[in-house]
């Protein structure tokens, strides 16, 4: 009888997995496990700094041997994974490149998560699995995500850029139950990295993107994909090692493998209380995660995906190292998040236009209310239990909904990466512009901007209109750090009058419109706006701009 072949999505499409009850008939798939944002550890870590290397390759011994277990039952999931079929795909820099071409960058965005998590589609990605159940994407293509991130990338930024231990880098291990942390202080350079390494120990860079382009490039598209904060780490594992205790995220998150492989165990959240959680978990023992609902290899070219709340743990198999980039979102993103923002500012505006909630509270309700009394038959209590709820109903009645939402703008532009130019937009642009030096003088200063020249956003996300009461900012992420919250958020007031037309302009992405039919008051101040904007680097322009032309004095 002829074996059936399934696809990725086919795949995909039978991993049914329910909260919070472990699932009845596990599923044997990958499982990759995702290390979100930095989380400190309180490892010895000066401790460690003069550890010998015979002293170091013991705990690589005693790695290797907790590993052996795990690769005999790993072996079995191996054989069935060659079994299936292969998905190729566009490579990484074809695919960057086909992207500079596109005029919308929330397209771009599209078309770059697709390609991420391909072939599952998007809308039934998130309609089925987001927020909801871990996904494995099994590719049979090593070379999928190739060119996003390296081991040879990773040696380059130790020795070029200056990695500093637990700013940017974290050397950890779990050994026999036990995570620790082994950060030296100072700059990590490749002779101790390495070393370490070659000792057992997990190496993880923290914020990549800060280091590497393409990861910048990647995240900062995927940004408009999510409308939050698009993050990463690398983890780099030596063969036969683990070097994370289980746990879980407050994120969700996309674990990308690029090479070697890894076996990850992937478990149900404990109780509806650990769903979706707000904060990420300490480490677990084994004895309270119960039985894993994935339990798989994930090798180069595949992708597990699992949201936050799903406990997680990975371990590299004795005959290869491995190397994956966990992709992460949604951090502090919840309606929960949103209403910490919007019921203290209706309660405030309540007071102040409501004298129902200025009405002084009863003489005598201390002696009835209260911890101490919660347990008392008193229909005082009950009356004021109603006035409660009441005063609450009408709360909504003068929730800031948008004032509120702005302030989380406000939160994600400050996390935003600044936009990775495309050449197009680099020659139309203000970090485009011809100024120079030149044989003793400065060449091509300013810009000459008219009423019929043609401006857009530079992205259909870099720019809002943030309003704290008081005056009207422009937030924007152009000019933001690579390095997470290195700088301030970056926003300036715009005049009343140029209000209107800022909201035009944004309202009008992807399109292009003439600086002529921004609705300002005058030619002057259109023009002054768009020159402003160009300046901040905000806009770009449809044609390079040249300089005004050269007054000669005689």
């Amino acid at each position: 009888m002829e074996s059936k072949h399934m696809s990725a999505f086919a795949l995909y499409q039978t991993v049914q997995l329910d909260l919070p009850p472990p699932v009845k008939k596990p599923f044997q798939r990958v499982q990759v496990e995702v290390k979100k944002k930095k989380k400190k550890v309180n490892g010895s870590a000066a401790a460690n700094v003069n550890q010998t290397r015979a002293k170091r390759k013991k705990i690589r011994n005693k790695l290797v041997k907790a590993a052996n277990k795990e690769s005999k039952k790993a072996g079995s999931d191996i054989t069935q994974q060659q079994e299936e079929k292969s998905v190729t795909g566009e490579s990484l820099d074809a695919l960057l490149t086909e992207l500079t071409r596109v005029n919308n960058s929330r397209e771009r965005a599209s078309k770059l998560f697709q390609w991420l998590i391909k072939p599952v589609p998007a809308k039934y990605f998130f309609r089925e699995t987001w927020e909801k159940k871990p996904v494995y994407v099994q590719r049979k293509n090593p070379d999928y995500y190739r060119g996003l991130f390296s081991t040879a990338e990773f040696d380059r930024i130790l020795r070029e850029e200056n990695v500093q231990y637990g700013v940017n880098l974290d050397i950890t291990s779990y050994v026999n139950g036990k995570r620790e942390t082994h950060n030296p202080p100072g700059r990590a350079l490749p002779f101790t990295v390495w070393d370490f390494y070659e000792s057992g120990c997990s190496v993880r860079l923290l914020n990549p993107q800060a280091f590497s382009s393409t990861v910048w490039n990647v995240l900062s598209i995927l940004q408009e994909q999510f409308g939050s904060m698009a993050g990463a780490n690398v983890y780099l594992t030596p063969p036969g090692t683990q070097g994370f205790a289980p746990h879980y995220d407050d994120i969700e998150a996309f674990v990308v493998q690029l090479e070697g492989k890894k076996h990850w165990r992937v478990y149900n959240p404990r109780s509806k209380d650990e769903v979706l959680p707000v904060l990420s978990s300490p480490n677990f023992d084994q004895a309270e995660i119960g039985k894993p609902i994935l339990d798989v290899v994930l090798e180069a070219g595949d992708l597990l995906f699992f949201p936050r709340g799903f406990i997680h743990q990975g371990n590299c198999l004795p005959d290869a190292h491995s190397l994956h980039i966990t992709i992460s979102s949604y951090q502090k993103n919840s309606w929960g998040d949103l209403l910490h923002k919007v019921i203290p500012a209706a309660l405030e505006v309540a007071m102040e236009e409501d004298v129902a909630f200025r009405r002084g509270l009863p003489l005598d309700y201390l002696t009835y209310m209260g911890v101490q009394n919660s347990e008392k038959e008193d229909p005082r209590r009950v009356e004021f239990l109603a006035r409660i709820e009441k005063l609450m109903k009408r709360l909504p009645n003068y929730a800031p909904v948008d004032a509120a939402v702005d302030q989380k703008a406000r939160e994600f532009f400050h996390d935003c990466l600044p936009p990775v130019l495309t050449p197009d937009e680099l020659a139309t642009s203000v970090q485009g512009a011809l100024t120079r030096w030149e044989d003793g003088n400065a060449k091509d200063v300013g810009v000459n901007i008219t009423t019929q020249t043609c401006i857009k956003l530079l992205r259909a996300g870099c720019a809002r209109l943030c309003s704290d009461g008081d005056a009207v900012h422009l937030c924007y992420t152009t000019d933001n750090s690579r390095v997470y919250h290195k700088e301030e958020l970056k926003s300036f007031e715009i005049q009343t009058e140029h209000t209107d037309a800022v909201e035009f302009l944004i309202h009008s992405y992807p399109n292009f419109v003439t600086v002529g039919t921004l609705p300002c008051d005058s030619v002057q101040d259109k023009i002054a706006l768009a020159e402003l904007l160009f300046e901040k680097g905000i806009i770009h322009t449809s044609e390079p701009l040249q300089a005004p032309p050269t007054v000669q004095s005689h």
